[in-house]
C-alpha cells in the first residue's frame, strides 16, 4: 500500500471537476494553458487536452477544414463576453448560450469551441457553426478516444442550464469520455452516477479496445485533507469534482 494526502483545495482541480451555474470555478486560471495551434498563439488550452486535441486533429487532418474559435478565457474577458452579449443580443440569449462569468468551463482552460470554415461565410464567435456530418462527424467519432465530449447536448438544457450547443467541447480525460458518450450523459449526470460507486466498495469497471479501468467516488472532508491508503502496484488518476468529492481511476491494465 501506498499513503497519499489529497489537498482539500484538489477538490477543485482535475480534468472531472464540474464548473456550471452552481459550481463556480475556484481557481484563478488554470495551471499551465499552452497555445493550440502555431495559427491562433491566442487560443490556450490546458496543457493535456491541447497535447490530445492536436493528436486527434492531426489524425483526421481536421485543422485544414475546423477553426478554433475558444479556448481558455480569463474571468475578465468572460465578463466581457457576457456585458457585451447582453448589449447586442439580450438577456434571454445571454442566458442561453453564455455562462457567468466565475462559472464558464473556458475559464478552467478545458473547453474548447471549434468552428467548420466555410467560403465566404463569417465566423459567428458565440455560435460558430458545427455540424454532424462531413469532417465534424469525424471528429465526433473520435472524440472520445481522446477524451472529448460534446458538453451541452440537445435534450439536456434542464440538466446543464445552457442551450444546446454542438461547437462547445469539453475534455474529461479518458475512460470518463467514453462512458459519457455510450450512456448519453453530460458531465452532471456522470458525476452523479459516480456516487453509486464509492472507493474501496465498488467500482464503475470500464473495458475499452482492451484496457481495463475502474472508477470510483470518494466524499472529501470539508476544509480539511483527506488521507488515503492505495494500492502499490497500480497506476491511478484522481480529479476532484469541484463539488465535495474526488473521482479515482484505478488503471488495471490489457485484458487479453
Amino acid at each position: 500500500m501506498r499513503n497519499v494526502v489529497l489537498q482539500k483545495d484538489a477538490i477543485h482541480t482535475g480534468s472531472l471537476i464540474l464548473v456550471n451555474r452552481e459550481y463556480p470555478y475556484q481557481c484563478a486560471k488554470p495551471a499551465d494553458p499552452i497555445p493550440l495551434t502555431q495559427d491562433a498563439p491566442q487560443i490556450l488550452l490546458d496543457r493535456r487536452a491541447a497535447v490530445l486535441l492536436t493528436e486527434l486533429m492531426q489524425k483526421i487532418h481536421g485543422w485544414s477544414r475546423i477553426v478554433p474559435v475558444s479556448g481558455w478565457r480569463s474571468r475578465t474577458e468572460q465578463q466581457d463576453i457576457f456585458d457585451g452579449s447582453l448589449s447586442q443580443n439580450g438577456a434571454e440569449f445571454t442566458r442561453k448560450y453564455v455562462a457567468l462569468p466565475g462559472h464558464s468551463e473556458h475559464e478552467t482552460g478545458l473547453a474548447i469551441d471549434l468552428g467548420l470554415k466555410r467560403e465566404g461565410d463569417e465566423m459567428d464567435w458565440i455560435r460558430p457553426f458545427f455540424s454532424y456530418d462531413g469532417i465534424c462527424r469525424v471528429f465526433r467519432t473520435y472524440a472520445a478516444d481522446y477524451g472529448f465530449v460534446e458538453r451541452y447536448p440537445a435534450g439536456k438544457e434542464s440538466v446543464t442550464g445552457i442551450g444546446h450547443e454542438p461547437w462547445h467541447f469539453r475534455y474529461v480525460g479518458v475512460p470518463h469520455a467514453h462512458i459519457m458518450q455510450e450512456k448519453g450523459l453530460t458531465l452532471e449526470e456522470y458525476l452523479e452516477l459516480l456516487r453509486d460507486y464509492p472507493y474501496g466498495k465498488r467500482a464503475l469497471h470500464v473495458q475499452k479496445d482492451g484496457l481495463q479501468a475502474a472508477v470510483s467516488y470518494l466524499r472529501g472532508d470539508r476544509g480539511a485533507d483527506v488521507p488515503l491508503h492505495l494500492p502499490s502496484n497500480l497506476p491511478i488518476s484522481i480529479s476532484g469534482d469541484n463539488i465535495d468529492g474526488f473521482i479515482l481511476t484505478e488503471w488495471r491494465g490489457r485484458h487479453g
